[in-house]
């Protein structure tokens, strides 16, 4: 039985400002390969760290809303922690 799930990602884009549509639709693409069902991908834009976290300043947060078996949830997780693009990442049910 497929759950809502709510995930935000950040990315790093230190140094590939230009490239963030393509770093959004290659995310949503390899977690619809592992079952999920986009519901909506919100940008949320550039953000300001509290603390130089990694030698990073900022990173791009973007929100995406989907439906998955919770199966594929640890899946999606491990290629996300794997991806030199995100930065931080985390999910909740909805």
């Amino acid at each position: 039985m497929k759950r809502n799930y709510e995930g935000i990602v950040v990315l790093n884009t230190q140094g590939k400002e230009d490239g963030v549509d393509d770093m959004v639709s290659g995310i949503s693409k390899q977690m619809e390969e592992e079952g999920a069902t986009m519901a909506q991908i919100d940008r949320l834009g550039k953000k300001e760290f509290a603390y130089n976290a990694r030698h990073l300043a900022h990173g791009f947060y973007v929100n995406f809303q989907f439906n998955a078996e919770p199966a594929a949830l640890p899946k999606i997780r491990e290629f996300l922690n794997l991806n030199n693009d995100v930065h931080l990442q985390y999910f909740q049910k909805k």
